[in-house]
């Protein structure tokens, strides 16, 4: 499903997983494929129980390089089975065999369908983090606490962490701070902003609250404490959601209102900059990987840097990035599927013209069903109301109507948001802005996580013991300790 699949490790990403069930023998290792073209993916789940008898999974798609992804949540009742993953808006109903080693379900995801059967291999299954020494421990040097708030109309409740430096006892606890609301990236994310057993917001929120900020961090909708739905929203819910914890950290006494920003990463970077142009009280924004560009160049862009960290060559790289910018462009120019349909077909005849015998020869050799097959299973994975916006999104009318202050951040070794072109986007935008002081930076060394990395591809980002670069850190601490004062 290489684009089925929308991976929480992508600008866009978060993996939302279903199954169905209460069965007993469950726990174990469970192989399937999917099948789709150009070819089947294989899954692997691996669902244990921890030592509270609780059942708990991790979920692999091996040719994608994503391992040790979390599941959710494991239900079970009578003979079917669900599994939610909190990274990938998908669905996976299956009902458990009289055999107790088979479940025979279906995939669903966007407006396609796939079968998919998995059968236990191993009866035991291990769920282990890898070594995260970054995640901070309690006794923590500061205040923090657990909090519930709602949105204006009250149609949705939020469940977060707020953190914020001691009080001075002789002050009365009216001694307020400089607050931060954290934006995560694309998909569904808890309050951590959690990846492959990384807390990269757990970790930034500790090291800000640390010099002397109130931090707010919060669940995604329909994800931890938050309610709402997820699988209908677009950025700009994600905007009102930001906007709530705004209304939120005004009524809190340990909040300094004339001083408050938002930290965004990837599509958190995409959301704050429109929650600035709305609320003229946010006084500073931190762009982690934040889009620069038209997200329609950005994606192709990423497509074409990860197909090459994966060992494909510039050229086939490149056809392939031409083949899917076609299908962006043409679902930003129309609703109806079948006019869509037949602009990308007569679209992709002319394109496969431009390209030469070998750059086709191996294209198609990687393609097992027809070339209608390609953009209808393309279609169905990009028509949701996220994509259909996200796909249209111009980041410059944004950036260039701040009043706030910038510190906009790219790893240099990023392949999802490419640091050059990205940087050079932003910067050109807040060149126009009212923005009384800004600062675009490439940091050397770190991926799209902001982590020290070594073969910086994707199929990395679980492998690497760090969360978030100390680097990055500190030039975020520098920055805004310099431009808060």
């Amino acid at each position: 499903m290489s684009n089925t699949l929308r991976k929480s490790t992508c600008l866009f990403p978060i993996i939302f997983l279903y199954l169905l069930t209460s069965a007993q023998g469950i726990t174990g290792v469970w192989n399937g494929s999917l099948h789709v073209q150009p070819k089947d993916i294989p899954i692997v789940f691996h669902i244990a129980r921890d030592s509270s008898g609780k059942l708990i999974a991790t979920f692999d798609s091996p040719s994608q390089n994503a391992f040790n992804l979390p599941v959710s949540e494991v239900i079970t009742k009578v003979d079917s089975v669900i599994l939610m993953i909190a990274m990938l808006n998908g669905k996976y109903a299956g009902i458990l065999g009289g055999d107790k080693r088979t479940i025979d379900g279906r995939w669903f995801q966007g407006n396609g369908s796939f079968p998919l059967t998995v059968t236990k291999t191993s009866d035991t299954a291990t769920v282990t983090q890898q070594l995260r020494p970054q995640t901070p421990k309690p006794p923590f040097p500061y205040q923090t606490r657990d909090v519930e708030y709602w949105n204006a109309d009250k149609t949705i409740q939020y469940g977060a962490t707020l953190t914020y430096p001691f009080t001075d006892p002789g002050n009365r606890g009216k001694k307020s701070f400089p607050a931060v609301i954290l934006i995560t990236g694309s998909g569904q994310q808890d309050r951590d902003e959690m990846l492959y057993g990384h807390r990269p917001f757990a970790v930034i929120a500790d090291n800000l609250t640390r010099k002397g900020f109130l931090v707010l961090r919060v669940d995604d909708r329909g994800m931890g404490k938050t309610t709402g739905d997820f699988s209908q929203a677009t950025s700009l819910d994600f905007v009102k959601d930001v906007e709530a914890g705004l209304d939120f950290l005004e009524a809190q006494p340990e909040v300094n209102k004339g001083n408050i920003g938002l930290l965004g990463h990837s599509e958190g970077g995409l959301v704050a900059p429109i929650v600035a142009n709305e609320r003229k009280e946010v006084k500073f924004l931190v762009l982690l990987a934040g889009p620069g560009i038209p997200t329609t160049d950005l994606m192709q862009q990423q497509h074409e840097a990860i197909a090459v960290s994966n060992g494909q060559t510039l050229a086939v790289a490149r056809a392939n990035s031409g083949f899917l910018r076609i299908i962006f462009e043409e679902i930003k120019k129309n609703q109806d599927t079948a006019t869509t349909f037949k602009n990308i077909r007569t679209r992709v005849d002319a394109w496969a013209k431009t390209l030469d015998t070998a750059t086709l020869a191996k294209i198609r050799s990687r393609i097992t069903g027809s070339v209608d097959d390609q953009i209808r299973q393309n279609l169905a994975a990009m028509s949701s109301k996220w994509f259909r916006y996200f796909i249209s999104f111009d980041p410059h009318p944004y950036l260039q109507n701040l009043h706030c202050k910038v510190l906009a951040l790219n790893g240099s070794k990023d392949v999802q948001v490419i640091a050059s072109s990205n940087l050079a986007g932003i910067r050109a935008a807040l060149q126009k802005s009212h923005s009384p002081a800004y600062d675009v930076m490439e940091v050397p060394g770190l991926n799209h996580l902001f982590q020290t990395c070594i073969k910086c591809s994707p199929s990395e980002y679980g492998d690497l013991e760090e969360t978030f670069s100390p680097k990055a850190l500190e030039i975020m601490d520098d920055w805004l300790l310099k431009n808060l004062q």
